[in-house]
């Protein structure tokens, strides 16, 4: 039983981005392989679900980021789907999902932009997204930003994520870090992490105890007008 009511999220973890002889390649992520699998078995002792979401480009590039697109054609058109070696979309070395895992493929930076990842969430119940993976700029700050803005609490393990340098990566650990993600490295998840308590219960119930009216409006004309605005 998922008691943490969290769900382990890895981002785009695969050859491509990770293999040093990939033209993709985040110079640091391999560094994190580790450090993952740790949270990631981890995870599995707590009966957290794990979402291995990664990046496909179709052949013809229509689906490629117009920021990266260029790049992607003159370095040899990686990642494609069933693709293999240094470049492709195959996952990691010990980075691959197993029975019971889930797969989300994304079309863009964040996990939850056009994907089932929300819907999917909340079926399990999950109130606790805990992020890693490449790199930590892009697909793990939009990520992280729209799983607060969904009302997610996010947790970020810092040595599982990964930028092109460490002024990169300290940068945006402390941006999310003020945005109210929780930064925590891969030991302390692994000897203490419990959840975390969602302050969206307590907001809740702030809500309901109110007596204050939150919005008031009037009918003219067949339209719903706000009284102090209009």
């Amino acid at each position: 039983m998922n008691e943490t009511r969290s769900a382990l999220i890895i981002i785009d973890m695969e050859k491509g981005f990770v293999s040093p002889d990939s033209p993709f390649c985040i110079v640091n992520a391999e560094k994190t392989v580790k450090n993952c699998t740790k949270v990631i078995d981890k995870a599995r002792t707590l009966d957290i679900p794990i979402f291995f979401v990664k990046r496909l480009y179709r052949g013809n590039g229509s689906d490629v980021e117009i920021t990266r697109y260029q790049k992607w054609k003159q370095k040899g058109m990686a990642m494609q789907p069933s693709s293999t070696g240094n470049s492709s979309a195959e996952a990691y070395p010990g980075l691959a999902p197993k029975e019971g895992d889930y797969t989300i493929i994304k079309p863009r930076w964040s996990a939850f932009f056009a994907t089932d990842l929300d819907l999917l969430l909340r079926r399990l119940d999950v109130d606790t997204i805990i992020l890693m993976g490449t790199t930590t700029p892009n697909c793990i700050r939009t990520t992280a930003y729209d799983g607060n803005a969904l009302d997610y609490e996010v947790v970020v393990i810092e040595d599982g994520c990964s930028s092109q340098t460490a002024e990169i990566q300290k940068a945006n650990m402390d941006d999310m870090e003020r945005m109210g993600a929780v930064i925590m490295d891969s030991e302390s998840f692994c000897h203490h992490y419990s959840g975390v308590e969602p302050n969206k219960l307590e907001i809740r119930e702030n809500i309901i105890q109110t007596t204050v009216v939150p919005e008031t409006f009037e009918q003219t004309s067949g339209y719903m007008i706000k009284r102090d605005i209009w």
